[in-house]
């Protein structure tokens, strides 16, 4: 008859074994987890930078130089001189840190005049938006080349 003490024994074993296989996940694969679950993270974050960057984009106004060049194009005279101005006068209170200034030069002795607008927000002397262009205003008053006085306001 056999010992029955060698029977529990190689029970005892058996079990150590099992349990050392289920004891744990090895270092490698915590590191494989953690460098997946960095990588998600940081995924999800850069995804929410983005869309606080667009929402901060659709917050400020849309801004540029064509009201204020549309202004001299409805008119039918134009004056050479330097002008300037806050586009809030024109266009409401989003924009009231923005101002713009606008010349008006003779090219050419035929009343074509050159007109060139700028819009800067103030504090800031960075250009946001330029615009410029020709326009023949017969009925202005003579400008530089044709005799006329340069208006400097």
């Amino acid at each position: 008859m056999k010992k029955p003490a060698k029977k529990f024994a190689f029970h005892r074993r058996a079990g150590r074994a099992e349990a050392q296989r289920r004891r744990g996940f090895s270092l490698l694969e915590v590191m494989i987890a953690i460098a997946i679950f960095f990588l998600a993270v940081f995924a999800i974050l850069s995804l929410v930078s983005q869309s606080l960057g667009n929402a901060r984009r659709l917050q400020r106004p849309q801004v540029d130089a064509s009201p204020v060049l549309a202004i001299y194009a409805a008119t039918n005279m134009l004056v050479e001189g330097k002008y300037n101005g806050s586009l809030s006068d024109m266009l409401g209170e989003p924009y009231r840190n923005y101002f713009w200034t606008a010349e008006v030069t003779e090219v050419a002795t035929n009343k074509l005049f050159k007109v060139e607008c700028v819009v800067q927000e103030r504090g800031n002397r960075e250009i946001i938006s330029d615009l410029s262009t020709v326009m023949f205003r017969p009925q202005s008053p003579a400008g530089s080349l044709d005799g006329g006085n340069f208006i400097h306001k």
